[in-house]
């Protein structure tokens, strides 16, 4: 059982506020009775409800992708810094969504929020093996002992041993890399930490995919979208 105000607000048809004019207007019914208050509970797999004579089409769960900025922290709220949610607007925060994973503050890049439970425990669960893909700079050169290291597990500075990775050189000078690395864990900095164990520092870090969803590149940072029906029964194959 759900208020109707948040069932109608959570089908897109409009802000709470909206939709309370909507309720008092006349123009809902619930089971062929019009309703006028706003509080009253429903059960949408039972009540037959109808919005100006067009049955009612729920939406019970939200997935956004995000380019999150910097300065921004994957969390649903904090006493000090802008969160992902604080980005949305008004009618998906109305879905009460949650980022699943983390980024770091200072990385940017693709972060999937949704209210969807199950899903999220399957994509940050190291057993289903999801990948996650980041593009990092590094201040230093990467060479292949780098590579290797990365892919026989790098004990990182608390003695855990990372699952092996993927490290790809995109170039590499004495100013520095540019690489890509391919994680299945979670870890508190974990690539950060990573590259300090091998002597080196990320100074940029961005998560360029998660699973089978790739950031869309059209996205500015700071803005999302939902996911397409196509990138959705991707996600759902995991």
């Amino acid at each position: 059982m759900e208020r109707l105000d948040k069932v109608l607000a959570n089908s897109g048809y409009g802000s709470r506020k909206d939709v309370k004019k909507l309720i008092k207007s006349g123009l809902i019914e619930v089971d062929g009775e019009k309703i006028k208050s706003s509080n009253i509970q429903v059960d949408i797999n039972e009540n037959k409800i109808t919005i100006k004579g067009e049955p009612l089409i729920y939406k019970k769960y939200i997935y956004l992708m995000m380019n999150k900025p910097d300065g921004v922290v994957s969390a649903t709220f904090d006493n000090f810094d802008e969160t992902v949610v604080d980005l949305l607007e008004e009618y998906h925060a109305s879905f009460n969504p949650f980022p699943v994973g983390r980024l770091d503050k200072d990385t940017v890049g693709l972060i999937i929020l949704t209210n969807d439970g199950e899903l999220n425990h399957r994509m940050i669960s190291p057993k289903w093996h999801v990948d996650k893909v980041y593009y990092a700079e590094i201040n230093k050169a990467v060479d292949d002992g780098d590579i290797k290291a990365f892919e026989e597990g790098i004990e990182i500075d608390d003695g855990y041993k990372c699952m092996p990775a993927k490290l790809s050189i995109l170039s590499a000078d004495s100013n520095g890399s540019r690489v890509m690395v391919t994680i299945q864990e979670g870890k508190f900095h974990q690539v950060k930490r990573m590259f300090l164990a091998r002597n080196k520092e990320v100074v940029y870090l961005k998560r360029v995919s998660f699973g089978a969803i790739r950031l869309d590149e059209g996205i500015s940072e700071g803005s999302y979208r939902e996911l397409t029906e196509e990138e959705l029964k991707a996600l759902k194959e995991i």
